[in-house]
């Protein structure tokens, strides 16, 4: 299964009431799906990684191109084959606080995928399938179904969500800046538990971030972004060893260096 973009891209405004045209995302193309890999989008704020994201997701129509799924536009796909597209490409957002509704407890955003795509024909079939999808991101069904969101942690929350994504089986998984919101120690987790989908899982991953450590950290590939263009490509190990273009070469430099008994710059407090 294969979700490509073709000189896809988008433009705001340009209307009466919309002010003048503005450029979000140059026209680019990139195909993910297929031979399982990991690609990483990197760059700063408004650098295009979330209106990528969007086209990528069927969220958001390109002004130019077109997004396809195995060759067919997915802004024309029948109701069937849309259904599928929505089951194979799933998502994680960045925000663990926003992403659920308050009102219900954690249990409808498992039970209900798996009504919704056919996975399970009612909800205490559906609820084996939930447990499984807990257990494989490192949480306990015992601890995490019959809550709230309120009542879970930050990082609980951000592994629901991979759980969710994880139980539908899909193909392609877009994780937009899934690890900014927690500590260091859950970034870890939730790290491994995406690489792992991609080992043992069979899926590809886009893992859009600001912050190229961890991006070096799991990424076969790398695209980098600035002012909505790709300003660089290629394979993570030799992008970031030998950057070619001036921004990488800056993002690369603004990284801590790992040695502890290295000066940062920062003034003496003492």
């Amino acid at each position: 299964m294969l979700l490509e973009l073709k000189s896809a891209g988008v433009t705001f405004g340009g209307t009466l009431f919309a002010g003048p045209r503005k450029r979000a995302l140059a026209p680019l193309s990139l195909s993910v799906g297929g031979v399982p890999h990991i690609l990483a989008v990197v760059g700063e704020s408004g650098s295009g990684k979330t209106t990528l994201t969007r086209l990528l997701l069927g969220l958001l129509r390109p002004s130019t191109g077109a997004v396809t799924w195995n060759g067919d536009d997915v802004w024309r796909l029948p109701k069937p084959k849309f259904a599928e597209y929505r089951r194979a490409v799933q998502a994680v957002f960045q925000d663990p606080f926003g992403a659920y509704n308050p009102v219900y407890r954690v249990d409808r955003m498992l039970i209900l995928p798996a009504l919704r795509f056919g996975l399970a024909g009612s909800e205490e079939a559906a609820r084996p399938l939930a447990e499984a999808a807990l257990a494989a991101v490192g949480l306990r069904p015992a601890e995490t179904l019959g809550r709230f969101p309120h009542q879970l942690s930050g990082g609980q929350r951000q592994r629901l969500m991979v759980a969710r994504a994880m139980m539908l089986k899909p193909s392609v998984l877009i994780a937009d800046e899934p690890v900014s919101m927690v500590d260091a120690s859950l970034r870890a987790t939730i790290l491994e538990t995406l690489y792992r989908l991609r080992q043992d899982g069979g899926m590809s991953l886009v893992y859009v971030t600001h912050d190229l450590a961890t991006a070096y950290q799991i990424a076969d590939s790398i695209m980098v972004m600035r002012n909505g263009e790709v300003v660089e490509q290629g394979e993570t190990v030799s992008v970031i060893r030998t950057p070619a273009h001036s921004y990488t070469r800056d993002l690369v430099a603004a990284l801590p260096p790992p040695d502890p008994t290295i000066d940062w710059g920062l003034e003496s407090t003492t």
